[in-house]
């Protein structure tokens, strides 16, 4: 393209407000296509146009003034049959007031509308045309835009890419036919300018063919990038940890009161077989709450240390990460394994202590918090990063830990969500992962009853939580906040706290929320876990990992609040002993239209990846795998669940590409990434 002098200039004015929507270069215009269309190709009579329509009409200015109290332009209009409508502008600059002299034709573009003194429209798109101009012969694009840059100015701008671009098709054209797909020319073409004959219900449902190619083209060059980050990465070197035959099978026969489901057992086997590779494993490992995913990670850890390696796991919160150090410790010690604890609220002389252990090799097991990242953690032979509740971890967190590796070497990766991950989500977003699945849930895990109750029922509920206490079972009750908020009007934990132990004397009640000191939360949790608290009033610092068999019994307050897989999680933390256990979910109204959503399948499903498919459709895909935080570039005009069918398609089309064109993929993914391809999740 040799069109620089026309592109505008870095740090200007146009510039900035095209980096606002993402747009660095003309190519990104080509793919920065209409939201909708509009029809400007008939005009519409006055007598015709019905209250609630988006019409154009053709019209001459009777007359246009500025109206007070309430500053609005206000303009009346007369057609050729001698029919009047009406036009207002609440917030307008002064040039528009000089474009509606009376005698002057306009076309309005806009919603008629049933006003005080007959139709009218409001904030109409205006164009004054002389008598006789000819009508547009297409519809309308209409861009995702921001505030200063107009849709004319866009359009333009998208003109002047389409010519300026080379448009050259980077997917082969046997593949096109195969796939009964348009050329990307074509296709682009079509939805900037959509010919008259083009169909404006297809284009308004994406449906039309053009349509089609974009979202199987966005599909595949996501398919393309991941694929290909996950091959650059088994490019490099890993230490080999061969299976020995010693920690690992003495934990399994010796140490754990329980017996593998036989999905723990296949997920143990396909870490093992990545584990002895030379190339570093790039595993997610994914299961439903208590679905046993610690003892698949203690596994794994062993067979480094049986191979004297280390392994460190990385858990996002205080409590999560010490419930695994716990786990750990209460399964390993007695095979001679040492587990070193590393977190924000330990004292200095402790975790300098932990430090010497782990700089020197003597201790090979490590479980913490982001401490395990900072600068002064030092694992000489680290050779396997456990990352739990990865998505809650940025892109630089994860790059942290693995950089901890020997140099030359980089760690295998194990990293684990309770938040069981939808079928097309993960073809899609976690396209550069092998993942293990723990689809079935241990023997002995009795079902929970779920309640929706009206926060005016709260009386009740604490009379419940009293007999259960009483009779010899413990509880939660959760909270969103700490402080008190005007804005939400919210209980807080620390206000429940105190109702609770004021109506309810009898019992022993603890409060646990993120500002306690580490241990502060230990002691808490330890009481909790050893039967000396009877209720725990707590924040969603619970929300995973906390483990108490005789916790039967979950209220969640202000439940409308919390998203799914927050209530899912929640609900989780009981159901672990024999007693039957019961969730209650407390709400305040009025209720949203997403929050009833939200509390009816939490309600209806137990089956975390069946909650996980509705979350998806609730929440959308960027919002479910924390896509800002990952760096992933988000599908913005494909659908996971309109588009399922050709997820499918993209992969066999995306290792093709890769095993024969590689520079037909290094096209794709300059068109659609740019320079973007290096933000993908570590």
């Amino acid at each position: 393209m040799n069109a620089a002098r026309d592109w505008p200039a870095k740090g200007s004015r146009l510039a900035g407000l095209l980096a606002k929507l993402d747009i660095q270069r003309p190519e990104d215009l080509v793919v920065h296509l209409p939201l909708r269309y509009e029809d400007e190709t008939r005009l519409t009579p006055i007598a015709q146009a019905l209250p609630g329509e988006t019409v154009q009409i053709e019209a001459e200015v009777i007359s246009c003034e500025i109206a007070r109290p309430r500053r609005q332009l206000l303009a009346c209009l007369r057609d050729a049959d001698g029919d009047e409508i009406g036009a207002r502008w609440i917030n307008f600059y002064p040039s528009l007031q000089k474009q509606l002299p009376p005698g002057r034709r306009v076309r309005l573009f806009g919603e008629v509308r049933g006003g005080f003194f007959g139709v009218e429209m409001v904030h109409p798109r205006l164009r004054p045309v002389e008598e006789g101009e000819p009508l547009p012969q297409a519809l309308t694009p209409v861009y995702p835009t921001t505030a200063g840059l107009s849709q004319s100015n866009l359009r333009a701008l998208v003109d002047f890419a389409l010519a300026n671009t080379t448009l050259d098709d980077a997917l082969p054209a046997d593949i096109c036919r195969r796939l009964d797909l348009p050329d990307f020319a074509t296709a682009v073409r079509c939805l900037h300018h959509p010919p008259p004959d083009a169909g404006a219900r297809l284009l308004a449902g994406r449906e039309h063919p053009a349509w089609r190619r974009i979202k199987f083209e966005e599909l595949l060059v996501q398919q393309l990038s991941l694929r290909r980050a996950y091959n650059a990465r088994r490019a490099h070197g890993a230490v080999s940890l061969p299976p020995q035959g010693t920690l690992t099978d003495a934990l399994l026969r010796e140490r754990l009161p329980f017996s593998l489901t036989a999905a723990q057992h296949r997920a143990v086997a396909e870490i093992a077989a990545d584990l002895a590779a030379s190339h570093p494993m790039q595993r997610l490992l994914q299961g439903d709450v208590g679905s046993g995913k610690t003892v698949v990670a203690a596994c794994a850890m062993l067979r480094a240390a049986e191979n004297g390696w280390q392994a460190a796991l990385m858990a996002p919160t205080e409590i999560l990460a010490g419930q695994h150090y716990h786990k750990l410790v209460d399964w390993l010690a007695p095979l001679g394994v040492d587990v070193a604890w590393l977190a924000g609220g330990r004292r200095k002389r402790a975790r300098d202590a932990e430090l010497a252990r782990l700089r020197s090799g003597e201790c090979l097991l490590a479980v913490g918090t982001h401490a395990l990242i900072e600068d002064p953690v030092d694992l000489p032979r680290l050779a396997l990063a456990v990352i739990d509740e990865q998505h809650r971890f940025g892109v630089r967190q994860r790059l942290a830990l693995r950089e901890k590796g020997i140099a030359g070497l980089r760690p295998h990766m194990l990293m684990m969500s309770a938040t069981p991950i939808p079928r097309t989500l993960a073809m899609t977003h976690y396209a550069d992962l092998d993942v293990s699945v723990l689809d079935e849930l241990p023997p002995g895990r009795t079902p929970i009853r779920t309640r929706l109750v009206s926060d005016a029922r709260r009386e009740e509920i604490v009379a419940r939580l009293k007999a259960a206490c009483l009779e010899g079972r413990q509880a939660y009750w959760v909270c969103p906040l700490i402080e008190e908020s005007e804005a939400l009007q919210l209980q807080t934990a620390l206000e429940t706290w105190e109702t609770l132990k004021a109506a309810l004397p009898a019992l022993r009640i603890g409060l646990l929320h993120g500002r306690l000191k580490g241990e502060e939360k230990a002691a808490t949790m330890a009481a909790f876990a050893a039967g000396d608290l009877h209720v725990l009033v707590a924040t969603t610092v619970i929300e995973v990992g906390v483990d108490v068999p005789r916790a039967s019994l979950m209220v969640i307050e202000h439940a409308e609040r919390f998203g799914l897989a927050q209530l899912h999680q929640l609900r989780g933390r009981v159901g672990r002993g024999a007693a039957q256990s019961s969730c209650v979910l407390m709400y305040a109204r009025p209720l949203s239209e997403t929050a009833r959503a939200r509390l009816k399948v939490i309600y209806e499903q137990s089956d975390g990846f069946a909650i996980a498919r509705e979350d998806l459709h609730i929440r959308g895909p960027g919002e479910f795998v924390g896509a800002r935080q990952s760096g992933l570039p988000l599908l913005r005009y494909a659908d996971l669940e309109a588009d399922a069918a050709m997820i499918d398609p993209a992969r066999q089309v995306a290792e093709e590409l890769l095993a024969n064109a590689p520079e037909a993929v290094d096209r794709l993914l300059a068109r659609w990434l740019g320079g973007r391809e290096g933000l993908l999740r570590a």
